[in-house]
């Protein structure tokens, strides 16, 4: 299903804040990396845009079109809904523990930060 992420459990929460505290701290020495809250989720941003935040308990990283084709059609993720039912061409949602997050926010970094 295409959506937005689905509510979290308080323990998939705690997992959740952990595995993107982890992918924060990676991002610590970058100087052109900033952190926090963008609408009403906590994330990193590079040049003023955003590239990785997390959102009811998902990572949702920005990636090439293609890649993020790639992701959905392996069932790795799901396209981004922002709410107002439009699916977004460049944005994934990757649920705890369906992939490798830090992996992705650093691609989604070299992505949107040139």
């Amino acid at each position: 299903m295409a959506n937005r992420p689905k509510a979290s459990s308080p323990a998939r929460e705690a997992k959740s804040e952990e595995g993107f505290a982890r992918v924060t701290r990676a991002f610590a020495d970058d100087p052109e990396v900033s952190f926090g809250r963008l609408f009403a989720s906590d994330g990193l941003k590079v040049h003023n845009k955003i590239f990785a935040m997390l959102v009811r308990g998902s990572l949702v990283v920005k990636l090439p079109k293609a890649r993020v084709d790639a992701l959905v059609g392996a069932r790795n993720g799901e396209r981004f809904d922002p709410g107002h039912g439009r699916l977004m061409k460049e944005w994934v949602v990757i649920a705890p523990g369906a992939g490798e997050w830090l992996a992705l926010a650093q691609e989604a970094r070299r992505f949107v930060g040139g």
